[in-house]
């Protein structure tokens, strides 16, 4: 059902951010202290049975210099730079199997996807650990309260680090032309987009699906499902520190983001959606900065567009690289 506001309302739905004053400075600083460490890209060609797509399986510097694992794809024999996409997944979600993410190579285009440190143990396998505080095995979900009770620890810190410097992993490869690269995911992975695009400043597109870790604020009281579900359970428990995991919270929202994100972006929402409501959604499109559309799926819940919104992408890349 429509439990959300009004499409008309949607439309104009931008909401006052609560954006910490040392907000730059801290983002600043977390990827001045990662940059501190090479990127150190390798990509090691893999045998994945794809006869017309050529594979690599790459490790990188994320966050503290920590090995984040990924894919390279790109079409076999291609010739020149490539456009690359750099692809970022939904909560719960590894990087799978290199058959799993054909699309984009299909298109023609590079495609670097990265493995979510931690996560992987859902719906797809993941092969990164999670080396703050203790290391250990991919988990099952519970990222949502991890340190939070200072943006210091908090997850989503290094998680937002290891997207920046998987964009520069993706440029470095020779194959990549790093003037034309654009970032895609969905649910997470949309916040994550908004994230890396509030934070480098030299994408040529953005394509953002029902992005979650947006407007924390709304969403923890507007939905019970998870993953924001795991904030409200936490602040049920802890009474004493809810003003504390906003005020953290608040250096890790998309709507902040995307208030400094500058390129060109397609969105995605579902009416229906209430696991990322679609207030949420439109909070961070209309502060977004740069030039954006958005494609209104009415009466779809979580998985939005699905196949619609892939062509719609396709449509856009050639839009914004031809």
């Amino acid at each position: 059902m429509l439990f959300d506001l009004p499409l008309d309302q949607l439309e104009t739905y931008r909401p006052p951010r609560s954006e910490p004053g040392d907000f730059d400075a801290f983002w600043a600083e977390t990827l001045a202290a990662a940059r501190a460490f090479p990127v150190a890209a390798t990509f090691a060609r893999l045998d994945a049975g794809l006869s017309l797509i050529d594979v690599d399986d790459v490790t990188f510097c994320g966050y503290g210099g920590q090995p984040i694992r990924g894919w390279f794809l790109r079409p076999r024999g291609a010739t020149g730079p490539l456009p690359c996409v750099v692809e970022f997944i939904g909560y719960g979600g590894g990087r799978g199997h290199p058959h799993d993410w054909l699309l984009f190579a299909a298109a023609g285009y590079a495609h670097f996807v990265m493995d979510t440190r931690g996560q992987g143990s859902t719906w797809r396998r993941g092969d990164t650990a999670d080396a703050e505080p203790d290391g250990g095995n991919p988990q099952l979900p519970g990222f949502m309260p991890r340190g939070v009770l200072n943006p210091a620890t908090y997850y989503y810190r290094r998680v937002f680090t290891d997207c920046v410097r998987a964009i520069e992993a993706a440029r470095s490869h020779p194959a990549v032309d790093g003037g034309r690269v654009a970032i895609n995911g969905g649910s997470q992975g949309g916040g994550m987009a908004l994230a890396a695009a509030g934070l480098v400043g030299d994408l040529s597109a953005a394509m953002i699906d029902v992005p979650f870790l947006c407007h924390f604020r709304r969403a923890t009281t507007l939905t019970d499902a998870d993953p924001y579900g795991e904030i409200a359970r936490f602040c049920k428990t802890h009474r004493d520190k809810v003003a504390t995991v906003f005020a953290t919270l608040d250096y890790f929202d998309g709507v902040n983001f995307a208030a400094r994100a500058s390129a060109a972006a397609l969105f995605s929402v579902g009416l229906m959606d209430d696991i990322c409501p679609p207030s949420t959604v439109f909070a961070a499109y209309n502060h977004y900065a740069g030039p954006k559309e958005i494609r209104v799926w009415p009466f779809n819940r979580h998985e939005g567009g699905e196949g619609y919104q892939a062509q719609e992408k396709l449509d856009f890349l050639r839009k914004v690289w031809d």
